[in-house]
């Protein structure tokens, strides 16, 4: 009964971690959750207001399928602000979400055996939709020691007669690096150079730390502008992870191609959702920096902590809201009895025994590490690393 495209990919193990921890915490379990990347504050009042208005005002209806002209005026606007990128109304596209952008993508562009070019650590959903589209992921692995980012002498390694696109996603989940303008240029030339689609996930690109400056690989080097898509939301930037409003900016053939598909699975994204996201873009935007400068304060805190603790070795990322430390010296050694073999083990042993919910390396493709999301009070972060602490110590 069920087809083999749904059987050859698997859950997210990000939401499914998730899950299990709210039913836990829904039964009385005390769980500190670092498990889920969703910001902890609230959709700022302003933007609450705006979709407040719209319904009042009988914004309910359909609206275009690849967003209105005001939505997409509002994602130019922020592009040419941000980005110093100028575009089209053709060449945008407003989805259900980020992660419904990029499923369109895929969709759009991938035919059976196309290899799609993923540095890992990647996030969880990358592998399984290039699947769903019938391509081949083809993974490219990084550690701590090169700060978890690819060279342009890796991707000339892994480049075939095959190679459709690659993904770029800076600042990373679950790694928190980021690129600089002049790795972005170098890898950009030997896509162009190649024909190569570059997709770059920069969902992120509002949440980096000291002082770093976030360039897009389009300002990187703009005459690659036309095999760029860029991916972008305002779920992570304006805590708005449940209001689902996603975009794409890129070729207008693409975006086209990706409209089509979309008029055939949600047509357009919520009409009110995108009255928000309208405010989002083009209102106040002081927000963004009370938010970034709290989970800076989480960030430091975090991987001081972290990197305290005998068995656990943590980079400080430049961006984002996770941490995602080594713990490749922990596993092979006996806790209450129960020998912890590897960072999914140890993911579970954590949950079970020390209640704290974190994501195994494993599921972004990374043995030997743990994702910690510091999206949440500095006081549950003091509280869940204490737990830590003391399992590694043998005391819980």
């Amino acid at each position: 009964m069920i087809s083999k495209r749904a059987q050859s990919i698997k859950p997210s193990p990000t939401l499914a971690i998730d899950t299990k921890a709210k039913t836990l915490k829904q039964k009385g379990v005390d769980i500190i959750n670092f498990g889920i990347g969703e910001p902890d504050f609230d959709t700022p009042k302003n933007i609450k207001d705006a979709a407040i208005s719209a319904i009042n005002n009988g914004f309910t209806k359909y609206c275009p399928v690849p967003g209105t002209l005001e939505i997409k005026n509002a994602i130019i606007n922020k592009l040419q602000r941000d980005n110093n990128t100028i575009y089209l109304p053709e060449e945008i596209i407003v989805s259900s979400g980020a992660k419904h952008s990029l499923y369109n993508l895929f969709q759009a562009i991938i035919d059976p055996e196309d290899e799609v070019i993923i540095p890992a650590p990647y996030w969880v959903s990358y592998i399984d939709m290039v699947i769903l589209a019938g391509g081949k992921p083809v993974v490219i692995n990084t550690t701590d020691k090169n700060n978890f980012k690819i060279t342009v002498d890796c991707i000339k390694k892994v480049i075939t007669n095959k190679t459709k696109a690659i993904i770029i996603n800076s600042p990373s989940n679950p790694t928190g690096s980021t690129y600089s303008q002049s790795e972005l240029k170098e890898i950009a030339q030997i896509c162009l150079e190649n024909k190569i689609l570059i997709i770059s996930d920069e969902i992120y690109e509002k949440l980096v730390y000291d002082n770093f400056k976030f360039i897009s690989v389009v300002q990187a080097l703009p005459q690659a502008k036309d095999i760029i898509v860029l991916i972008n939301g305002v779920s992570k930037a304006y805590a708005m992870t449940g209001w689902r409003i996603g975009y794409a900016a890129g070729n207008k053939e693409i975006i086209s191609a990706m409209t089509k598909i979309q008029s055939q699975s949600t047509s357009n994204a919520s009409s009110i959702s995108i009255k928000a996201a309208v405010e989002a873009l083009n209102g106040p935007q002081e927000c963004i920096e009370i938010m970034r400068k709290e989970f800076e304060k989480r960030r430091n805190y975090t991987v001081e902590r972290l990197n305290s603790i005998e068995g656990i070795n943590c980079i400080k990322p430049e961006g984002a809201f996770y941490v995602f430390p080594n713990i490749n010296s922990v596993l092979g050694k006996t806790f209450n009895g129960k020998v912890i073999n590897s960072d999914i083990e140890f993911a579970e042993y954590l949950l079970d025994q020390a209640k704290i919910a974190v994501v195994p390396g494993t599921a972004f493709g990374a043995k030997g590490y743990i994702r910690i999301s510091y999206a949440t009070s500095i006081e549950n972060i003091q509280k869940g690393i204490d737990r830590l602490e003391k399992t590694l110590k043998g005391k819980i």
